[in-house]
This record gives C-alpha cells, structure tokens and sequence, in this order.
C-alpha cells in the first residue's frame, strides 16, 4: 500500500512541477551556462590549453558580457514581454560565445553540437517571449565575435602524400580532428 501512496505522490507532486516549469525555458537557462562553462573547462582539461586558453576564455567572456550589457542600455528595446533591455539577448551572447569558442579551440566536430546548442538556447528564448529574432541574432553576434577575436584558431593537421605501391599509384589524405 505504501507504494501505491509513494507513486501517487510522486506522479502528484512531477505533474504540478510540470505545470509551474516551462521545461524549454528551463533548459535555455541551463545551455547558456553550461556552453561556455564547457568551453572554459575544455581549457583547463588538455594540458596544452591550461594558461593560455583560459586567458582567452576569460577576454572573450570579459569582452562579451561589456559589449552585451552596453548594447542592452544603450539601445533599451522593449522586450516582447513588455519588460525593457531586450537587445541583444544575454542568453544567445553567452551560448554563441561558448561554441564559437569550442569551434575556435577544438574545430568544427566539437563545435557544431555546440553551435546546434547555442542555436536552441536561443530559440528557447523566443519561446519564453523574452527576445524577438532580432535579439538572439544580435546576442549571437556578439558571443561569436569575442570568441573569433580572442581565441586561438583551431589548427588542423592536414597530410597529402603520393606513393607508389607495385604497378599502383596511392593519394593518400589524412586529417587530424
């Protein structure tokens, strides 16, 4: 009997959660920190990107927020909401950031999901009524320049030899990710 009352709480208790939380609000929140965190902490995992990864982390976040919240009182554009500093979205800014950080530093396998990430987050703020397109395409301007300009390009080692293999002719191409 007890189990049956722990399952009907349970399911009680997850459905009125359900109706006070926007799950895609929620997870908008949860992206727009957790791309950049992941960029910054890609930075203090691989070794070789300890001192200066994290130092351009740190500029191109430094650079993207100023930029952001400037643009956001400077401009003052009504939300769709009705509430005030809708341009450029806070949110796109520092999803956009992380990824073009993550494509920057890890290439372009790490960083599409992030870019598709980034992407999301920013429709989740649409879905909120919190930005217009407009918004999230300024936020991700923003995000995506800091990152260009202070991270260190992603170097791909590409390798093109000819050989020759008995009555063969070979081309071969690598590439390391």
């Amino acid at each position: 009997m007890r189990f049956f009352i722990t399952i009907t709480l349970i399911l009680l208790f997850s459905l009125n959660l359900k109706a006070q939380t926007d799950w895609v609000e929620l997870s908008g929140d949860i992206l727009h920190l957790a791309l950049p965190g992941a960029a910054f902490g890609a930075t203090i995992v691989w070794p070789e990107e300890k001192l200066a990864g994290s130092k351009q982390f740190i500029w191109a976040a430094g650079v993207s927020t100023v930029a952001t919240y400037g643009l956001k009182y400077l401009i003052n554009k009504e939300r769709p909401n009705g509430e005030s500093h809708a341009f450029p979205s806070g949110h796109a800014s520092r999803a956009f950031m992380g990824a073009e950080f993550i494509r920057r530093k890890f290439g372009w396998k790490a960083g599409v999901p992030a870019y598709l990430l980034a992407g999301y987050t920013g429709y989740t703020r649409v879905h909120a009524n919190k930005h217009d397109y407009w918004d999230i395409l300024g936020g991700a301007a923003v995000g995506i320049a800091s990152s260009y300009i202070f991270a260190k390009p992603f170097t791909q080692k590409v390798n093109l030899s000819f050989g020759r293999q008995h009555e063969a002719y070979t081309l071969n191409f690598s590439m390391v990710f």
